[in-house]
């Protein structure tokens, strides 16, 4: 195989539905079309149900995808984000913030900044201001955030289906209050360690990938490349939710789904690719080698996709 790889990251909170499964499908897809490894992550950092990550896994091997490798699992990598911090933090790219998210919402924005960022109110703070608004959150049982210190600059990275996608890079999160390494952190420090080449997921994610990008940058990481792919909704046009019925692959199956039936969806779900493009393909998908010979990025569109779930014949 090619050097890199893909991955697939869920989160071990739940069972996954069908959106998360079509977007888990694309990326084994594209790594294969590469000739590269496909790699999968256990995001157990914030909220985890015990046993997900496992009937997570089992849904992908009765799908016919398992990973090359035993999985990267966060909670075990906790020394490795803070080795990172301590990186940039070395570099005066790290400060403490002490705001809470009502201080945040009711804070004026800062000049230059994009929308929902965060104004920047304990980046200049004085030492003697940092001591006493620590001691004010250590009397609370609190402990500060850490920040990036960004100068709000623009960064453009390309996606193979939205195209360049350009954002400021505002002072982001790298570890919580409570601890817990943040999202643009942690993935930027495991997609290089895994040695990821292109990172497929949904459309909603779109706007962290400058943030990722520089993130990567200041850390000497590699770049990567990306592709975002469409959300999957229900019928009231929110994003897919195990409340709006028969939406999970376990409740698929249980409904008469076939893996065939999982296959057909996703075609349908991404407008039928053409059985005669360069990538060939047969007329509609009934398994993953089928995805992997199929699949063209050219003929995606980036309309979400709407999911409506079978009706229980038994009912």
């Amino acid at each position: 195989m090619r050097a890199g790889a893909g991955r697939y990251a869920p989160s071990p909170s739940g069972d996954l539905h069908i959106g998360n499964i079509r977007t888990g499908v694309l990326a084994y897809a594209r790594a294969r079309q590469q000739g590269q490894r496909f790699l999968w992550r256990v995001e157990d950092l914030d909220r985890v149900r015990p046993g997900a990550a496992e009937s997570q896994r089992a849904v992908f091997a009765d799908l016919g995808i398992v990973p090359d490798d035993d999985p990267l699992v966060q909670s075990a990598r906790l020394d490795v984000y803070a080795e990172a911090i301590a990186r940039l933090d070395e570099a005066g790219l790290v400060y403490e913030c002490y705001c809470s998210r009502k201080d945040i919402q009711q804070a004026p924005s800062a000049p230059h900044a994009p929308p929902g960022a965060y104004p920047g109110t304990c980046r200049d703070l004085s030492e003697q201001e940092r001591t006493e608004r620590r001691a004010t959150l250590a009397a609370a049982g609190r402990r500060p955030a850490l920040r990036l210190r960004s100068e709000n600059r623009e960064v453009t990275v390309a996606d193979a289906l939205l195209g360049t996608i350009t954002a400021p890079v505002d002072d982001v999160v790298l570890r919580r209050g409570d601890g817990v390494f943040a999202y643009n952190l942690t993935v930027v420090v495991d997609d290089a360690a895994s040695g990821i080449t292109e990172v497929v997921r949904g459309d909603d994610l779109a706007s962290s990938a400058p943030r990722q990008a520089r993130l990567a940058e200041l850390l000497d990481l590699p770049e990567q490349a990306w592709l975002h792919v469409p959300l999957v909704l229900n019928e009231s046009g929110s994003r897919l939710a195990k409340r709006d019925g028969a939406v999970t692959y376990e409740q698929l199956r249980a409904r008469g789904w076939t893996v065939a039936d999982v296959y057909g969806w996703i075609w349908e779900s991404l407008g039928g690719p053409d059985p005669t493009s360069a990538t060939g393909g047969s007329a509609r998908w009934r398994s993953i080698e089928d995805v992997i010979a199929g699949l063209d990025v050219a003929r995606l569109g980036s309309v979400p996709t709407v999911f409506v779930p079978p009706a229980d014949d038994a009912a």
